[in-house]
């Protein structure tokens, strides 16, 4: 699903315009960045978590040359899926 169908069906599902729940789903998106950027966690009950990993330093190799190279440390955005959901995909 792409982001416009993802706007179509939050449109139809809450009676808004499509320019209005266009607004609504960036304004989410918006925030949970903003509060993922700042180290923060966004959670929503029954449906999942939005944390921050810190990635260690470690070293890899180029697959071309073999060549050892270091990779830098990193903060990475990280999603667990909470009961509701788990269970709303298992079921089908």
């Amino acid at each position: 699903m792409t982001k416009q169908e993802f706007v179509d069906q939050v449109a139809s599902k809450s009676g808004l315009g499509k320019s209005e729940a266009s607004k609504a789903v960036d304004s989410v998106l918006d925030v949970i960045e903003e509060t993922l950027s700042r180290g923060g966690e966004v959670s929503f009950t029954g449906f999942g978590k939005f944390t921050v990993a810190e990635r260690g330093a470690r070293q890899g190799v180029n697959p071309q040359t073999g060549e050892r190279i270091q990779i830098a440390a990193s903060r990475v955005p990280r999603f667990s899926a909470g009961s509701a959901l788990k269970s709303a995909v298992k079921g089908g």
